[in-house]
């Protein structure tokens, strides 16, 4: 790296010979922001190491401070060639005013994302100052990995059932006639299920990527949560469930509710579904109005599903609501209940877990008193 003269101050001192500040004059302390900032100066030697930069590349600023930066933050390519020599910000074109983010190597093989800014006092004038901005690259491998197992958990749930309907329509498409009219009947409903499990997985992976990006639309409309309550404890009891296995428990009066009533169905069918697979004994739901804090006023509504089963274990419960957890019994993407929670949360709401009193899981969801911008 070609820098100006070397008629700067001793290392890690000002022009009188005091100890120099890591960051004077900045306005703001370089210590509180949470990405490296390194600033060298015209004479290419560092004049600001703060705390986040010593913690990336393991340097304490006095030992940075006053050195020439290609010495203070020895950088390479993942090619292994020194970055400062390859860019050359003091000596390259006038025209550069930065360098794009890229993944640059610390001694020892560490990565960390480095984008450089040039200050220059005219347009083509001399560079007055380098500003380096540094990145751990930890928080974008865990999102990297959390990507790649979402693509991987999805691929795998969508093999079989496309493996199902396509084996089932070729066989009926080369063998039609050979069939009964009742086996024919039992492969399309095969079929059929199937195409479901495949629809739902594609919404579970729009509503991830809605979440995720903070693009899920809620379309909020009056909602009788005791109502929807009951459709899904129906449906469960027309597929086979006792109905004395639900215990619905409604306090009135409930507030208003507006919300959007698809994904509150989406929210509750996942929360009975739950306790009902893998619970045990009574399901519960109650429904009751969640007071205020100014007596005689109510600020929304909450739904508690739990059941009589064993429970998740303490140490599980932080991860309840992350991607991929499948508690004990294994089955399903593990998606359902990181979904949950972004649609409570999409509606301004909260959602918990914990133990029931009959030792079985307890989920509680509150939804806020809404309505929708034009009512407002």
């Amino acid at each position: 790296m070609s820098v100006a003269g070397t008629s700067a101050a001793p290392e890690g001192r000002d022009a009188r010979g005091a100890p120099a500040s890591r960051c004077a004059g900045s306005g703001v302390d370089p210590d509180q922001l949470p990405d490296g900032l390194v600033v060298a100066d015209a004479h290419g030697r560092v004049t600001c190491f703060n705390a986040a930069a010593a913690r990336i590349t393991a340097v304490r600023p006095a030992d940075a401070l006053g050195q020439l930066l290609d010495k203070a933050l020895p950088l390479e390519d993942l090619e292994g060639r020194r970055w400062w020599q390859l860019t050359d910000p003091y000596g390259g074109l006038a025209i550069r005013v930065r360098q794009p983010e890229r993944n640059l190597l610390l001694p020892g093989g560490r990565e960390v994302l480095v984008s450089a800014r040039y200050v220059r006092d005219a347009p083509l004038g001399p560079v007055r100052s380098v500003v380096v901005s540094l990145r751990d690259t930890e928080a974008r491998r865990r999102t990297e990995r959390s990507h790649a197992e979402l693509i991987a958990t999805v691929a795998h749930e969508l093999r079989s059932p496309l493996t199902s309907v396509k084996g089932f329509t070729a066989t009926l498409l080369a063998k039609w006639e050979r069939f009964t009219d009742d086996q024919k009947r039992l492969m399309l409903e095969t079929v059929d299920a199937d195409a479901d499990r495949v629809t739902r997985l594609i919404a579970e992976l729009l509503d991830i990527s809605r979440i995720d990006s903070g693009r899920l639309e809620v379309r909020r409309q009056p909602v009788d949560i005791g109502a929807a309550v009951s459709r899904h404890i129906q449906a469960y009891v027309a597929a086979g469930q006792p109905a004395d296995r639900f215990l619905l428990r409604i306090e009135q009066p409930l507030p208003a509710l507006w919300a959007d009533p698809d994904k509150i169905d989406q929210v509750l069918s996942n929360l009975i579904e739950n306790a009902v697979r893998h619970g045990e004994g009574t399901v519960t739901i109650d429904v009751t109005p969640k007071p205020s804090p100014r007596e005689g006023e109510e600020t929304g509504t909450s739904v508690t599903v739990s059941d009589e089963g064993p429970g998740i274990p303490e140490e599980s419960m932080n991860r309840v609501f992350t991607r991929f957890w499948r508690g004990s019994k294994r089955g399903g993407t593990g998606l359902g209940l990181y979904i949950v929670k972004g649609i409570v949360e999409a509606h301004g709401g909260t959602i918990t877990v914990g133990r029931a009193a009959g030792g079985g899981a307890e989920f509680r969801f509150t939804l806020p008193v809404s309505a929708p911008a034009y009512l407002a």
